[in-house]
């Protein structure tokens, strides 16, 4: 997984539920969006077909930077998936990156048409997949 985040956002209080924390479909929302991100160097056009197993481990709070990381895993004929692990620097406090949540989202290369289309071999060697580093 690269250092650098496909996405890092300041958590904002329009972002918070009735207990004080970000709500989780805001932060499903930017895993969509960096995961996304991640199949750019292989995929014109992607949809997003599912996502597995999200975990949540730590709320995140206002003020909070939240940084998304995304991977290519899983590169199929027409689908790819990523991985991506969302760390949270604290407002308050240490500012320790502390892993909240994580995901696999799986996308599907589409034509302009939405219909899918096969992933270019040549393209598919654009995304180093993290065994093959």
């Amino acid at each position: 997984m690269d250092d650098a985040p496909a996405i890092r956002v300041s958590m904002m209080p329009k972002d918070t539920n009735g207990h004080g924390t970000i709500f989780g479909g805001v932060l499903l929302a930017y895993i969509d969006q960096a995961g996304a991100i991640a199949t750019r160097p292989c995929c014109d056009l992607v949809v997003t077909v599912k996502m597995n197993e999200v975990v949540f481990h730590q709320p995140v709070f206002v003020g909070d930077i939240v940084s998304f990381h995304a991977a290519v895993t899983r590169i199929g004929r027409t689908s790819i998936t990523v991985h991506v692990t969302v760390e949270a620097e604290r407002w308050r406090g240490p500012r320790e990156p502390v892993k909240v949540t994580e995901a696999d989202v799986v996308y599907v290369n589409v034509d302009d048409s939405r219909r899918p289309v096969p992933i270019p071999e040549d393209k598919k060697v654009a995304v180093v997949l993290p065994a093959a580093r």
